[in-house]
């Protein structure tokens, strides 16, 4: 086993390791997302424009169409299209607006998580939600996705979205809000950069409170009833992390529930906390794919010493990433080129047991390899045309190792279609950022309004100002 001081080193080589983006002798270039590293594409330009003006310009000069970036993050090739201009909004990062009576702050689209937390971490407003696991992506780039957090009672990103600020085809800028463009705000949000470039986010934001992280062991079977029970009690925050080894019986039924009850302001906020350095990450990372029971039981013996600990409410939803972390682990497995993989599932809160169950079967059957899990919930969201939170979902999240050779990747793809299969026969749904490997007839089944929406796109922007390599594949699939 892997000593502490080998794993230091390790971690120190993560930051020169990120190959997100490649030059060559041509003027343009290659680029690829951080997680997967599935969608290396050339683009002709890259443009960082420095503000609405310098966008709104870009826009109207550029011949051919564009692409737009922001973490890159997102592994479906939704940021990027082959050939064509990709504006990278990483320049526009500037808070330029904040109401600190009413918690409103008008944010760039390119600014990420981590600033703008700290824009508001002197005032009583701190962030609602934003998505787990990382930290270094774009608030434009979940509005694109209409991204979810840890949230008990929240819907989907939409819920905090007050209005933004939409440049079209023609470099004009539109406000759009719920009562100002409405067709546009619900097109947009949850639209991954189809209708034109949001350059800014106005957004609401929650009272910053301490908040008090209770943790127990769980089962599938209760972990439902546990989460409305903890709703009751007042908890705004939680998940529930699966084993992953599939040569258990525990396998997706076991798991760690941790959630977040608030507290009074004048709980004392301890000077030290059990936590995870970076270097214990990466072993359980290093763990999770080479022994996949003791990192679930390190997984739980730490979280279960965290019982009790005290948190701000943003700040306990910021997540240790480290880009690039699978180059190093593939040189310590010895194993070919490999990353990780996501599909995220949606089934009715009643059906999650049975839909575990049913899963566990098609991971097995397969022999797929399952990284990391975690199941959240989320509400219901009546206001974006390609709404994914069509119910009060439990929404199921799997990482799959996968090898980056044409059987491997068939293995994955081949494997999320079933627990696609198995989340639709469920009256469930799929998450559309991960990956474009669903069948067309899934696509619709989860998503009953794809096809008008694709045919909305291409009537009112038939020279595709707006494009990626995610919406080129769609466009075949319903020509």
């Amino acid at each position: 086993m892997l000593q502490r001081r080998e794993f230091l080193k390790l971690v120190a080589l993560l930051p020169a390791a990120c190959v997100s983006t490649t030059r060559d002798a041509r003027e343009g270039e290659w680029v690829n997302d951080i997680h997967s590293q599935l969608n290396r594409t050339w683009v002709a330009h890259v443009r960082k424009p420095a503000s609405t003006d310098e966008l709104r310009e870009l826009i109207r000069s550029t011949r051919g169409p564009v692409c737009t970036a922001g973490g890159r993050h997102a592994m479906g090739g939704q940021q990027f299209a082959s050939d064509t201009t990709l504006i990278d909004m990483n320049a526009m990062r500037r808070v330029l607006g904040f109401d600190r009576e009413n918690g409103i702050i008008d944010v760039e689209a390119g600014i990420q998580w981590p600033e703008l937390m700290t824009a508001t971490r002197d005032s009583k407003w701190g962030i609602r939600q934003k998505q787990t696991g990382a930290d270094r992506l774009s608030i434009g780039g979940a509005l694109a996705a209409n991204a979810h957090g840890r949230g008990l009672t929240m819907e989907p990103f939409v819920g905090d979205v007050e209005s933004f600020t939409l440049i079209d085809a023609k470099g004009n800028a539109y406000e759009c809000s719920r009562t100002q463009n409405r067709e546009s705000f619900s097109h947009v949000i949850g639209g991954y950069g189809l209708f034109g470039v949001v350059s800014s986010v106005r957004l609401r934001l929650s009272p910053r409170q301490k908040v008090q992280r209770v943790v127990e062991e769980q089962s599938i079977d209760t972990v439902m009833s546990a989460v409305e029970s903890r709703i009751a009690d007042g908890f705004i925050y939680g998940d529930f992390q699966f084993a992953i080894d599939s040569a258990s019986p525990e396998f997706l039924r076991r798991g760690v529930f941790s959630c977040y009850k608030p507290v009074p302001d004048d709980t004392p906020m301890p000077a030290t906390q059990a936590e995870l350095k970076p270097e214990d990450w990466m072993r359980l990372l290093f763990l999770a794919h080479a022994n996949k029971s003791e990192a679930f039981q390190r997984y739980l013996g730490y979280y279960l010493t965290t019982n009790g600990q005290v948190y701000w409410s943003d700040e306990h939803q910021l997540s240790f990433y480290p880009d690039d972390y699978h180059r190093v682990l593939d040189g310590l497995l010895k194993t070919a080129r490999a990353t990780e993989m996501i599909t995220e599932l949606y089934v009715p809160r009643e059906k999650l047991a049975d839909f575990m169950g049913a899963a566990a079967e098609e991971i097995r059957k397969r022999n797929a390899n399952v990284i990391y899990g975690t199941v959240r919930v989320i509400e219901r969201d009546d206001e974006t045309a390609l709404a994914w939170a069509r119910q009060r979902y439990a929404c199921v999240i799997f990482n799959l190792h996968t090898e980056h050779d044409e059987a491997s990747l068939e293995k994955t793809a081949d494997t999320f279609r079933a627990l696609i299969d198995v989340a639709l026969a469920r009256d469930g749904s799929y998450f559309l950022t991960y990956h474009r490997w669903a069948r067309r007839d899934q696509v619709d089944a989860a998503y009953p309004r794809f096809a008008a929406v694709m045919k909305g796109i291409k009537r009112g922007d038939p020279q595709r100002s707006f494009t990626s390599d995610w919406y080129r594949h769609y466009e075949k699939m319903y020509a």
